[in-house]
């Protein structure tokens, strides 16, 4: 998928005389579809080199300050074209079985953790299911996600999809909280929900019964960036509005929320506090 045009603006390669990438890579020498690029099949010091990347980049995290982050194995991209057997057609280590496939991840994963503060939330997010015969499905993503919490992953975020161009998705509300559900509960690690989530109603009904711990949005946010602040009015629960904003917060906020700016720089302090690393 790599070296593409923007999605918004035409399709096909971006050609190396605007910039496009002069080697797309991917477990096999498959194009996703006739108008991506035709990648190489990455060599095994190619595979060393971005589980190293991926260490560094979780080091590069950690000084920039952030306190939670994601290893992106969905959605069609490097680490998921090793998962699908749809993508992945290698004849060696990291291809053909379920632990070949899978080889890629859990060194990322385990040269991530070992890079990150033992106290930090890692997430990954996977695609629990190609959505096409024969392809990653959802056994194999519980399998999966119970070798993950053995090498320190603390959340599997469950999207689904993107391998393949012909995949038939159900889309609708909620359509992959069941992926969520089935893995907490089969592989007993904590799971985020995404997908179609938009009501708070909603969102707090997946939490309640026990379908996930989390619920991860990305589109509901960019239609109306103000979002958790209407949740939390329609579902009576406090919430911290930033100081600058009480004027215009509901009437009862500054009962419901009292403002101490001790407090308040206090919980800032300790939120921008650079953990000890491992």
């Amino acid at each position: 998928m790599a070296s593409t045009r923007r999605p918004w603006e035409s399709d096909g390669v971006v050609p190396e005389s605007e910039g496009g990438w002069k080697n797309v890579v991917a477990p096999s020498a498959i194009a996703f579809t006739e108008n991506y690029p035709m990648p190489q099949a990455l060599t095994r010091n190619g595979i060393r080199e971005i589980v190293v990347a991926f260490a560094a980049a979780a080091r590069r995290a950690c000084d920039a300050g952030f306190r939670v982050i994601e290893i992106h194995a969905a959605h069609g991209y490097l680490i998921h074209e090793f998962l699908s057997p749809l993508s992945n057609q290698r004849d060696d280590d990291y291809g053909g079985s379920f632990e070949n496939r899978t080889r890629m991840l859990r060194e990322i994963v385990q040269a991530v953790r070992g890079a990150w503060p033992k106290a930090a939330p890692l997430f990954v997010r996977i695609s629990a299911t190609d959505w096409v015969e024969g392809g990653w499905n959802l056994e194999q993503s519980i399998a999966l996600a119970r070798e993950l919490k053995q090498l320190g992953v603390d959340l599997i975020d469950c999207s689904s999809g993107g391998s393949v161009p012909h995949a038939k998705i159900p889309v609708g509300a909620g359509y992959q909280t069941p992926f969520a559900q089935r893995i907490r509960d089969e592989a007993e690690i904590l799971t985020g929900a995404v997908g179609m989530i938009t009501a708070p109603a909603q969102a707090e009904h997946i939490i309640n019964t026990g379908q996930a711990d989390a619920i991860l949005m990305a589109r509901e946010f960019l239609r109306e960036p103000y979002w958790p602040l209407r949740a939390a009015e329609e579902l009576r629960q406090s919430v911290s509005w930033p100081v600058q904003y009480l004027r215009a917060a509901p009437r009862d906020a500054h009962a419901r929320v009292p403002v101490n700016l001790d407090k308040l720089k206090s919980c800032f302090e300790h939120q921008h506090a650079i953990p000890e690393r491992r």
